[in-house]
């Protein structure tokens, strides 16, 4: 079981928590449900550059990838050409990845169109919210069978750099579960945060 450890204050805290860059983070954002579709394709394209880095080094860097893709509105970034791919890749501030970079800007699309479809992008993610008791033990497992349906579906849809690890960690981060250990203090208010949500249709 992964048990809580005090934070700096002495409250318990999820134990990947406790740097100074991620306790704000954890306690004010993460696992809290979002349902803006610009936070939400922000949080898909920082997974996605995390992969094989720690999300400690994304959080840091998270203002200069705000920066660089115009604050992650997807209707901008869809627009990026190569001028802009090659501007990016001399960007030290961000994750100077090409194929991430490009995945971004296809990701961008992607979003216009489940947006066109669905009516909005929170609406089509949402929609793979897993169903309570799916996850039975916060912080166990890498995936999930609603994130690996997630993933496959965007995959279908042609979106890149969305595997089942990525999603999962998507799904923690913008609240479709509650996955703070047991006894950690936000863990209650993410709970409180969720059940006073209505996920969108």
């Amino acid at each position: 079981m992964n048990a809580a450890a005090p934070g700096p204050d002495g409250l318990p805290r999820c134990r990947w928590s406790l740097s100074p860059d991620e306790l704000p983070y954890h306690d004010t954002e993460w696992g809290f449900p979002v349902v803006d579709d610009q936070r939400l394709f922000e949080k898909v394209s920082l997974e996605g550059f995390q992969a094989g880095l720690s999300w400690r080094t994304i959080l840091v860097k998270r203002p200069a990838f705000r920066a660089a893709f115009a604050g992650f509105d997807f209707r901008v970034v869809a627009g990026y050409d190569e001028g802009d791919v090659e501007r990016l890749l001399a960007d030290a501030g961000i994750v100077r990845h090409r194929g991430k970079i490009e995945a971004t800007i296809n990701n961008a699309a992607r979003a216009i169109e489940a947006v066109d479809e669905h009516g909005s992008l929170a609406a089509y993610l949402w929609g793979f919210e897993p169903p309570a008791g799916e996850v039975a033990e916060p912080q166990t497992l890498t995936t999930s069978p609603a994130a690996i349906a997630l993933s496959k579906d965007l995959k279908r849809r042609g979106w890149k750099f969305v595997g089942p690890t990525t999603m999962f960690a998507f799904m923690q981060a913008m609240g479709l579960l509650n996955d703070h250990v047991v006894g950690c203090v936000t863990r209650d208010e993410v709970a409180t945060a969720r059940r006073a949500f209505t996920p969108p249709a």
